[in-house]
């Protein structure tokens, strides 16, 4: 009998539903791929630009942040081990079709966002292995690209999620290798890692650093999409989640202190200002005996497929969110027209094409647009960890994994108070939040008054058909 092959596997396909052939040791490169995606590739120079020398501490604290916020979807997850996540959450505790609508709507407004400022932060990398069109052009051609294959199909497992990560997480590996022969080479200076220099107090620096480190932590919801299909969910997802989730942390945290021993803070500096790689710059030091143009390359490529693989999820998530909430009578029914030959939701992707194409034509550079996907992202991670103290006591058993009470009260305060400094610091995000959420209020409107009603006592919870992340 292999690990796939369990009894519970068996009880689950006897029932009819999906297959439960995710394992714990599955679920947990699941869940470390999800967290580790590319963020950390885009965004390192701007946390270092907003922190200094201590940006590590950034990371660390959004990962614990990210954490306990982890917990409450664990403890969600054991008692509601079904595809759709943040929205059946929300309704099943509040019970509040506008305020569903509106979770569903920032989910595929922060998918929107991240998108533009990964095919932004893909073009740097690109331009450094080939010097060809302006970096519009490329960011364009790029979503227009992944669409393109999502619109010819896609396979997603977490089998090619599993072996996306191993990518991943090789290039970051090189960054610590780097690091590390840095130091036994005798030349690291370790009090750059206790310096901040930033324009108000230390805390409030962090903080700042925190909102855009954020970026790179959000990811970890995603596996509640997979919760029909893990064996014995009730165990094997807080483990896996958890576990995922601190390795990631963990492996963030020494790639941020290789990055600053190993690169003068100002070079870390001037490439988060100007949406440049600042990971690069590790390898440019030419620290390591492998040739410096060959190493540069294949770090660009590494992170080229890193970005490409989690913008192609966005993709695929925005198409399959919008066929949902059209197959419930929430948006207008177009976008719930399937290709007869290729099978894919192909209006659904061009209309998500066609906005993410308009962020990038805005002028948003990587940190605006990645500051409107974390406000979108610390809402909804609030108003999980409100609806799993609002569901307590329901629908529990002895398997129910139930989170400490005072570290989902930690949590919500650290995502309220991430949140409100990242408004804070960059009230112009809002007007991007705002513009991507009067989208979605048209097209509600749109089938409000317009269209016809097809499906079965509709309800907001459209995101079941969400893919899993590659």
């Amino acid at each position: 009998m292999t690990d796939l092959d369990t009894p519970a596997t068996r009880d689950a396909e006897g029932d009819g539903g999906l297959r439960r052939s995710i394992t714990g040791r599955l679920l947990f490169f699941y869940v470390l791929g999800d967290v580790l995606g590319s963020g950390i590739y885009v965004l390192i120079g701007a946390v270092a630009l907003a922190v200094g020398g201590a940006f590590w501490v950034a990371f660390a604290v959004g990962i614990t942040v990210a954490t306990i916020t982890g917990l409450a979807y664990a403890e969600l997850v054991t008692k509601y081990p079904q595809a759709a996540g943040a929205a059946l959450y929300v309704n099943k505790a509040f019970d509040n079709r506008p305020l569903t609508f509106l979770i569903t709507v920032c989910m595929l407004s922060a998918s929107f966002a991240a998108s533009g400022s990964l095919a932004t932060g893909f073009a740097s990398y690109f331009n450094e292995v080939w010097d060809l069109p302006p970096a519009l052009l490329l960011t364009i051609a790029f979503i227009v690209l992944l669409s393109i294959v999502n619109f010819i199909g896609i396979t997603e497992s977490v089998v090619i999620n599993m072996l996306m990560t191993f990518v991943e997480v090789a290039g970051l590996i090189i960054v610590m290798i780097i690091g590390v022969w840095y130091v036994l080479q005798g030349n690291a200076d370790f009090g750059i890692l206790v310096e901040f220099e930033t324009e108000s107090s230390p805390v409030l620096g962090v903080i700042s650093g925190v909102a855009l480190a954020f970026f790179a932590m959000t990811g970890f919801e995603n596996a509640a999409n997979v919760a029909e299909e893990t064996v014995d969910p009730a165990k094997t997802f807080p483990r896996a989640l958890i576990g995922g989730m601190v390795a990631a942390g963990v492996i963030y945290v020494l790639v941020a202190i290789a990055a600053a021993l190993t690169v003068p803070l100002s070079g870390l500096q001037d490439a988060g200002a100007n949406d440049k790689p600042a990971l690069l710059e590790v390898v440019k030091e030419g620290i390591i005996p492998p040739p410096v143009g060959f190493m540069v390359i294949l770090f660009s490529i590494i992170a080229m497929i890193a970005i490409t693989n989690t913008t192609l999820v966005s993709v695929v998530t925005q198409s399959r969110i919008l066929y949902g909430m059209a197959r419930e009578d929430v948006v207008p029914g177009v976008f719930a027209r399937i290709h007869s030959a290729r099978r894919s939701p192909w209006v659904a992707l061009l209309f998500s094409a066609v906005v993410v194409i308009g962020l990038l034509m805005s002028g948003a550079d990587i940190a605006r647009l990645a500051t409107v996907t974390v406000v979108f992202t610390l809402f909804i991670y609030a108003l999980v960890i409100v609806s799993a103290l609002k569901l307590r006591g329901q629908d529990e058993d002895e398997d129910t994994f139930i989170a400490p009470l005072w570290l989902l009260v930690l949590g919500i305060l650290g995502n309220l108070i991430v949140l409100t400094y990242v408004i804070y610091d960059d009230p112009g995000s809002l007007v991007y939040c705002a513009a991507l959420l009067a989208v979605g209020l048209v097209l509600f409107l749109a089938e409000h008054f317009f269209g016809s009603r097809n499906s079965p006592g509709g309800n907001a919870v459209a995101t079941s058909t969400v893919p899993k992340e590659i």
